[in-house]
């Protein structure tokens, strides 16, 4: 199976997820929502184009500043959570479809193309073309992933439990890093190399959450990494890290997030 192959079968599983997605993903900080508008000149009532909504995190925030929201998200189960988040904004649409293959109503264009820990999924030699072409002059793509990163002096959990991924053959590879959330990479290369767009802007974001074991294995339980693991290595996965949790004073972790917006203007 090629690469993309099997990126392509990797991004259906998340469908399987749609029941714990909306409460297990984290939500993004409103700065970066507050930022993109800035950068991307929108105004209330601008048309935009979300890539892979699933259960509409990222689409809320939006919608509740006013914005028309194409919304494509490619599960059966992901649409169907995403409409009743979103039922209230009768200007968002929530259409089933991959971003390759979605098609607007001729000669309509859009104001913002963007997506929120999506874009690594859209077959690479169609996204930044597709996103060219579905925007008005001026129009902007926005990219930003929700990103694990480390904090100075962060939480140790997360380094001490790899022995437990290296058991079950899921070690991490031997070029990881271990970035805090101003050291994320980013894409502006790729985003240029294009030739379709020139970046605007680029900032990064950090913040935390607090997990028990149960939420945290809701969290894992969203991760096509998780969501494609043998049941067996999931079960001894899972029950490490509430054991080891549970010697703790406070059985609780701390999670570091990190986020790089990209704000790209079409040429």
């Amino acid at each position: 199976m090629s690469d993309w192959a099997e990126r392509d079968a990797n991004r259906q599983s998340f469908d399987a997820a749609a029941d714990r997605y909306q409460r297990a993903r984290p939500e993004y900080p409103a700065e970066l929502f507050d930022s993109l508008i800035e950068l991307a000149d929108l105004t209330p009532g601008a048309h935009l184009v979300e890539v892979g909504c699933a259960t509409g995190k990222a689409t809320l925030p939006l919608a509740r500043r006013g914005f028309r929201i194409t919304a494509i998200e490619l599960g059966a189960s992901l649409c169907e959570a995403a409409r009743r988040n979103l039922a209230e904004f009768g200007a968002v649409d929530v259409v089933r479809s991959t971003f390759e293959a979605w098609e607007p109503p001729a000669g309509q264009r859009f104001d913002l193309v963007f997506a929120a820990t999506s874009w690594h999924w859209v077959d690479p030699d169609v996204r930044y073309r597709k996103a060219a072409r579905l925007l008005a002059p001026g129009g902007c793509l926005a990219l930003w992933s929700a990103t694990h990163v480390f904090p100075e002096g962060g939480d140790p959990f997360f380094r001490e439990i790899q022995d437990v991924y290296d058991e079950i053959g899921d070690a991490l590879p031997p070029d990881a890093t271990w970035p805090t959330a101003q050291e994320l990479p980013d894409s502006n290369d790729e985003i240029e190399r294009s030739g379709r767009f020139e970046v605007v802007a680029l900032l990064r974001f950090g913040w935390e959450i607090d997990y028990d074991a149960d939420a945290y294995i809701d969290l894992l339980e969203t991760f096509s990494s998780s969501l494609t693991m043998s049941p067996d290595k999931r079960d001894y996965l899972y029950a490490k890290i509430r054991a080891r949790l549970a010697t703790r004073s406070d059985p609780v972790l701390h999670r570091g997030w990190g986020a790089a917006l990209h704000v790209a203007r079409r040429l």
